[in-house]
């Protein structure tokens, strides 16, 4: 409840933004939500579960100019002011927003009746996050920085979530959420910029595009370098930077002047993409930072591929993806997958 009120208060604090804007794309809200699972490939372990809330703010000039940004937030903004990179281009239209997230992330091992520590599995963990970034746009290139704090233990309440879900579905509980990496503050700083490498037509009103993104993340819960790239293709294709799944730096879906969804358009495409990720530190397999904790031998490089439809309609967009990703542990028997729901708001 501390975490929505914030961020309420955060919005309501925000919203004179609006009335500066232009067009129906600049002065509006975009809200997200996703939602992943792996009950929806009938599994339930690895990375069992995720869920995720964001605003995107509208249009602002200026991260740390803007008179309708309260004082305290633009000095703030003054110490991140070096990593909002200008577009390439001179001339082009740059478009800048405030992103504000709620998130949770739940991990546990495969044997959920195992009631003592399993050597050769992945250690339960949770993962509760309040995160703070900004975008940078232009119609062919996008700027992601955000900072995510939290905590990771069973002050994330992990298992009071899953327990919770599986009482609502009349699932077991886990019985070794008693070996769960214990608290530890967590700050995960990332950056991903993403680039239109193509988009063209290829029938009445069908398209099809490609995104390459590549960035990175610092701190004790993850740090790794990745890159990766998204296909789609179909009708009014969204004008936006991807129908990512639930990842950092994946808050894709904030439509710009001329998307379908401002000219009462409905849309379909399907999507494809791949990220491939180099790890030095990820805390759900590596363990505790300064306190002893179960661990298992991380695999360095992983990779995820994503196969997915979605659709527009008014303000709204859905999508729904299968996410596969290689084996993140020298123990693992075997990849996983799992999927990924998204759902977006613009008002």
């Amino acid at each position: 409840m501390t975490y929505t009120a914030n961020l309420s208060a955060a919005t309501l604090l925000l919203m004179p933004l609006s009335a500066a804007a232009a067009t129906p794309a600049d002065n509006s809200w975009t809200a997200n939500l996703y939602f992943e699972n792996d009950l929806f490939s009938e599994t339930d372990q690895q990375y069992t579960n995720g869920v995720r809330l964001s605003w995107v703010s509208p249009e602002i000039d200026s991260f740390i100019d803007d008179p309708a940004l309260p004082d305290w937030l633009r000095r703030s903004n003054r110490l991140l002011a070096p990593l909002d990179p200008e577009p390439i281009r001179l001339g082009d239209d740059v478009s800048r927003r405030l992103i504000f997230t709620l998130g949770q992330q739940i991990f546990t091992p495969a044997d959920r009746k195992r009631t003592t520590l399993d050597p050769n599995d992945r250690p339960y963990a949770g993962w509760l996050y309040a995160g703070f970034g900004y975008h940078t746009q232009t119609q062919m290139q996008m700027n992601s920085f955000e900072v995510n704090l939290g905590v990771v233990g069973p002050a994330a309440l992990a298992q009071e979530a899953q327990d919770f879900i599986h009482d609502l579905r009349g699932f077991e509980h886990f019985n070794g959420w008693d070996h769960q990496l214990k608290n530890e503050p967590g700050l995960q700083l990332v950056y991903e910029h993403k680039y239109r490498w193509m988009r063209q037509p290829l029938a009445h009103r069908w398209e099809h595009e490609a995104i390459l993104h590549g960035g990175g993340s610092l701190g004790n819960v993850a740090t790794y370098l990745n890159a990766g790239i998204e296909y789609r293709i179909g009708k009014h294709l969204p004008h936006d930077f991807g129908t990512s799944a639930l990842r950092p730096g994946g808050d894709n879906s904030v439509p710009s002047s001329g998307d379908p969804r401002f000219r009462h358009d409905w849309g379909i495409h399907a999507f494809a993409s791949l990220d491939g990720r180099y790890v030095a530190r990820d805390i759900f397999l590596d363990g505790n930072t300064w306190r002893d904790s179960h661990s298992v031998d991380r695999e360095p490089w992983v990779a995820d591929i994503a196969f997915g439809v979605a659709a527009t309609l008014e303000r709204w967009k859905l999508s729904y993806a299968r996410i596969y990703r290689t084996r993140q542990f020298d123990q693992q028997n075997d990849s996983h997958n799992f999927g990924s729901m998204a759902i977006s708001y613009t008002f």
